[in-house]
């Protein structure tokens, strides 16, 4: 049975809460940024992909792609960020009561989230290029293909990109649910260091 550990964390005061280390201000944008992008697209990659042979879904496609190339390009702003400018430390506090097994899934969840935040972009660029289909980003800038026209290869990518897709929106809703928890039921004040700071 896995026991989440409760107490003595959550009689902080709002002033404890409020000296805890925070992220940056640009660190806190990139997240919230980064996290309602991969929320629209993975919604209209769900819509899309049910459509019938349309100018409607020629246009959405066209969409998703230049979401995903601008995600790609999020993606790289943010992990520029975050390699220049070292994240707050969990608190000892938090540290001290977590048992093994979450500390390890913490930080398994996060990198594997940061490399698919490039995996997933990835493969959509490489499906879209073996398919024959090139990427003009925002209809007017023309991107190099990722690879050759290959109808073979296209078969073989299309499934790796919805798989690793889902496989970011399965891992993103565990961080959300780790994140409420620690927030209701831990009351450790750990959501507060990725929320925007009131005046």
């Amino acid at each position: 049975m896995l026991v989440f550990w409760r107490d003595p964390l959550n009689r902080l005061t709002s002033d404890d809460l409020a000296r805890q280390p925070r992220y940056t201000a640009v660190a806190i944008a990139l997240h919230w940024l980064l996290a309602l992008a991969l929320l629209a697209i993975f919604g209209l990659g769900l819509y899309m992909a049910e459509l019938p042979f349309s100018p409607v879904r020629l246009k959405l496609y066209n969409w998703h792609k230049w979401a995903g190339v601008s995600i790609l390009l999020l993606s790289v702003a943010r992990l520029a960020w975050r390699l220049t400018h070292r994240p707050p430390a969990l608190p000892a506090a938090v540290t001290r009561a977590m048992p093994g097994w979450q500390m390890q899934a913490h930080h398994a969840t996060h990198h594997l989230m940061y490399a698919l935040f490039f995996i997933v972009p990835l493969l959509g660029w490489a499906y879209s290029s073996a398919a024959g289909f090139p990427i003009v980003l925002f209809g007017q800038i023309p991107l190099p293909d990722f690879v050759g026209a290959d109808k073979a290869l296209a078969a073989t990518i299309k499934p790796l990109h919805e798989l690793s897709a889902w496989a970011l929106m399965m891992l993103a809703a565990l961080h959300v649910a780790a994140a409420l928890k620690h927030q209701w039921l831990d009351r450790d004040g750990l959501l507060l260091r990725m929320l925007p700071q009131r005046a």
